[in-house]
């Protein structure tokens, strides 16, 4: 059982202690076989910190079978506003089974961890992403005894069984540098390779200490024998494999298909916006041929008109105006001869002014214009009075 008191004892120095309180207690209330545990963390620089974590077996089922896999989930100071570190612990019987969740370390990688939101998520989230993930692809299996001293079939995607022969946890982690951990989007998850096994980081091997044994967990994916490999011993190794090499074929031609689609977007929507273009000119050109087509009808129409007038005689300019009664031909005569001396009284003017005639022939001229001027003005206005114009 969990002891309160203890546990926020080992809180106290975490920047939330209550909420990482909650987040445990939920946790362990949920699987009750993982309890929290306090221990000295290793970090990368020497230095090492007491942290608070989750340790024991969490239930997973892998074809039909229910099975207690040991993982180890430490709670890092900031909890949670970063994301947990969280490792396999194989027993001495097991091997970590190497895939793109889980390195040769035991440490977990998921998308869950990557994408961690200090809102939203929490360890009950996290460990059922575990329970899902682990039931696809288990991240240990049990290895025969004295393995060491058997025949084992090499290939390059397959972990030989000197691979299983270190510690089967390691207790020093690399840790984030101080401050690190405290900004938004720390990587816990490793960036996707081709290949076969991602490469990552040693950790120290000093073994962890004080966790309990599962009892029940069943060798699923290679029976345990006392002294040789069988057959169906290889034959696992082998289909194991053939699994990881058609996973990593596919994987390639996954994302080479996911490049293709991507190219074969950014064409469509490069031609979607040619044809945007294209309908746009299409547009002003029919409204051009409009003008076009309109400009020639006008022109037509002025080439008749020229042909017309070019048949037609010469007009008299006197006899282009016509009126409809004498009256007002009368007062179309003396406009027009007022306004005649109108112009000859203002070129008098520049005359004496350049020096062509003196002053007594510019006084004599101006003043016989003048009252042929008065005259005619009033000519105009009894024309208009007759012929009821305004005045």
């Amino acid at each position: 059982m969990i002891d309160p008191a203890k546990l926020r004892q080992w809180l106290a120095k975490y920047q939330n202690p209550d909420s990482t309180f909650r987040d445990i207690n939920n946790a362990v209330n949920h699987y009750q076989g993982l309890q929290p545990q306090q221990d000295s963390y290793t970090f990368v620089d020497g230095t090492t910190m007491d942290l608070v974590n989750l340790s024991g077996t969490i239930p997973v089922t892998y074809k039909g079978s229910t099975y207690n896999i040991p993982i180890c989930i430490w709670l890092i100071d900031t909890h949670p506003k970063n994301a947990p570190i969280c490792y396999v612990k194989p027993t001495p019987d097991m091997a970590v089974k190497v895939s793109m969740f889980v390195d040769q370390n035991g440490k977990i990688y998921l998308p869950y961890l990557h994408d961690w939101v200090p809102s939203a998520s929490d360890l009950i989230g996290l460990i059922q992403v575990m329970i899902v993930t682990f039931g696809d692809q288990p991240p240990v299996f049990a290895r025969p005894k004295e393995s060491n001293s058997l025949p084992y079939p090499h290939d390059s995607f397959l972990p030989t069984p000197t691979s299983y022969g270190g510690p089967p946890y390691p207790s020093s982690t690399p840790y984030p540098m101080p401050g690190a951990y405290n900004k938004p989007g720390f990587p816990f998850y490793p960036p996707t390779t081709n290949n076969a096994f991602p490469s990552f980081p040693p950790y120290p091997n000093s073994p962890f200490q004080g966790f309990p044994k599962p009892g029940n967990f069943g060798a699923a994916d290679v029976p345990i024998s006392s002294g040789t490999i069988k057959d169906e011993h290889i034959r696992e190794s082998l289909l194991t494999a053939i699994e990881e090499k058609l996973l990593r074929r596919m994987k390639e031609q996954y994302f080479q298909n996911q490049a293709e689609l991507q190219t074969l977007k950014r064409t469509q929507e490069e031609l979607k916006q040619g044809k945007a273009k294209l309908d746009a000119m299409l547009s002003r050109l029919e409204k051009e041929q409009k003008n076009v087509t309109l400009l020639k009808d006008k022109e037509q129409e002025l080439n008749v008109a020229i042909e017309k007038i070019g048949t037609q005689e010469a007009i008299d300019v006197d006899d282009a105006v016509t009126t409809t009664a004498p009256l007002y031909k009368q007062l179309l005569n003396a406009f027009a001869e007022e306004a005649a001396h109108e112009d000859a009284i203002y070129y008098m003017g520049e005359a004496l002014r350049c020096g062509v005639v003196d002053l007594d022939v510019f006084l004599r001229q101006v003043r016989a214009l003048s009252r042929k001027q008065f005259m005619l003005r009033a000519l105009m206005q009894k024309c208009r009075q007759k012929a009821g114009l305004v005045i």
